[in-house]
């Protein structure tokens, strides 16, 4: 525990003007070396989190909270369902089937994942806000034949309008029996997210068991919505702990490589910007090697009056923190700042650079979404005061070994 002798004087080191410049200028260097890597740090985070929780927002247009499959679904699943409804953390509930099959329109095939669902219940289950969504599904419900296209697919086959299409099972086309080929007619086109618009068709439930007929793989799913996305799996597994045959997978693990990927990015821009703080600390070490060397005869003066080793490690430990902390405390409030301003910023950039440039048009990411996580932001700073406080022990350490006979003896 610091003692307040310590405290004192570490802090009048620090906080007394000082007659050398060019140890005032280091000084400074290294608590603004502190407070940007703090800043880029807190910045980076927070944009990375928007990128994640929109990816997330985009990949739940199509992907469900989570997904039960097995026998007992195949058999019952409106048993499930129900015994689902009645937990107050489930919010929709609805079947679901899903199999690979090959398009053809006017000449142009494309392999994608035809899903059947039921438009009643459908909705409810995705996190797709669009209205129009729902009056798609509402008219495939009323259409037998109607299938709904992912907007990036219908521009790759070429479809502007209602149009009559192919569609055959890839087990049907496996076992070469075009006999199972069926024609639908297109009802519109849905956004199904970024990872969902290209290969993604829509189809009733009906249909779907009987164009899936040949294809084993393809079996009923009940699909949840929860009210807690991050603990969907707990959620299902709680509700069917008396089912013990039954697959049970969250949004999470069906788009792991994407989430993976992110987490490990994120991991790696972390560890790498944390080499900014370093940096900073870097400049601690050699600021307090010279507050040291300047300092000697006061050393030696305050050993020779009683105070011990430890005394004055913990004097120029203080010192060290307090440019720490200092930098930390001023890189805390800049990148929260920056952080939740950084759109408004860009856009204002934008503006400047175009009116200097002449009018071209240059165009920043003005649209740029983050997300401050307040736990990662005490984090970064618990980070950047534990690299502060081990860039401190060296030239502390130094300190208390400097002998007080030897300095003294040249004063």
């Amino acid at each position: 525990m610091l003692k307040p002798f310590s405290v004192f004087v570490g802090l009048r080191y620090s906080l007394a003007r000082k007659r050398n410049f060019f140890l005032s200028f280091v000084s400074l260097i290294s608590m603004l070396g502190v407070s940007l890597g703090v800043t880029i740090l807190i910045v980076a985070l927070s944009v990375m989190n928007g990128s994640i929780d929109t990816l997330r927002a985009d990949a739940l247009k199509s992907v469900p909270h989570v997904t039960i499959s097995g026998d007992a679904v195949s058999s019952n699943w409106k048993e499930l369902a129900d015994l689902a409804l009645q937990s107050p953390r489930v919010l929709a509930a609805s079947p679901f089937m899903e199999g690979e099959a090959n398009i053809l329109y006017q000449g142009n095939n494309r392999f994608v994942s035809l899903r059947g669902v039921d438009g009643g219940l459908e909705a409810d289950v995705v996190d797709n806000p669009s209205s129009r969504y729902r009056e798609l599904l509402l008219a495939l419900t009323a259409t037998e034949n109607g299938i709904i296209l992912g907007a990036q697919l219908a521009g790759s086959l070429g479809i502007y309008s209602n149009a009559d299409l192919s569609v055959t099972a890839l087990g049907s086309l496996l076992a070469r029996n075009l006999a199972g080929t069926e024609s639908f007619t297109v009802v519109g086109y849905a956004d199904f997210g970024a990872y969902g618009n290209s290969d993604t068709a829509l189809i009733n439930l009906a249909k779907a068991q009987e164009l899936f007929a040949l294809n084993s793989a393809s079996r009923f799913t009940l699909r949840l919505r929860v009210d807690d996305i991050f603990n969907a799996k707990s959620i299902a597994q709680e509700l069917f702990a008396d089912y013990p045959g039954l697959r049970i997978q969250s949004w999470d693990e069906a788009q792991a490589s994407l989430f993976n990927a992110l987490r490990m990015e994120k991991i790696l821009t972390s560890f790498m910007l944390m080499m900014i703080l370093v940096v900073g600390a870097v400049n601690i070490v050699s600021t307090l090697v010279m507050v040291v060397a300047d300092k000697g005869a006061d050393v030696a003066i305050l050993r020779t009056m009683g105070a011990s080793r430890g005394s004055i490690m913990r004097i120029f430990v203080v010192q060290g923190l307090v440019a720490g902390f200092v930098g930390t405390l001023v890189g805390a409030l800049l990148g929260t700042l920056l952080a939740a301003n950084i759109a408004d910023i860009s856009l204002i950039v934008e503006r400047i650079i175009d009116s200097l440039a002449g009018g071209s048009n240059r165009y920043f990411i003005s649209h740029l979404r983050t997300q401050i996580d307040w736990g990662e932001v005490g984090l970064v700073c618990l980070a950047a005061l534990a690299i502060s406080f081990v860039a401190t022990l060296y030239p502390a350490y130094r300190a208390s070994k400097i002998q007080a006979a030897e300095v003294l003896r040249y004063e």
